[in-house]
């Protein structure tokens, strides 16, 4: 068994896969992240806050499309 951990989010806002909408995501399912690596951002009143991997792993999945509203503690992706 494989232990994971769910990444939610901290705020209500909107959630960005990538830095700008021409550049590339910052990581995609089955990607290998560190502790503290940014796998997306959350836009609140035109602030932009790093959502960060909480530790080393692999993100498995995103629950949230890009540019999609979340809500706080909504789950964001997967890590194993």
């Amino acid at each position: 068994m494989t232990d994971t951990t769910t990444i939610n989010s901290p705020m209500p806002g909107v959630f960005y896969r990538r830095p700008d909408p021409d550049e590339a995501l910052f990581v995609e399912p089955g990607d290998q992240v560190e502790q503290g690596d940014t796998i997306g951002l959350v836009e609140v009143m035109k602030n932009f806050h790093d959502i960060e991997a909480p530790e080393a792993g692999t993100i498995t999945e995103f629950h949230v499309e890009n540019e999609a509203e979340i809500e706080a503690d909504q789950p964001i992706a997967t890590l194993e």
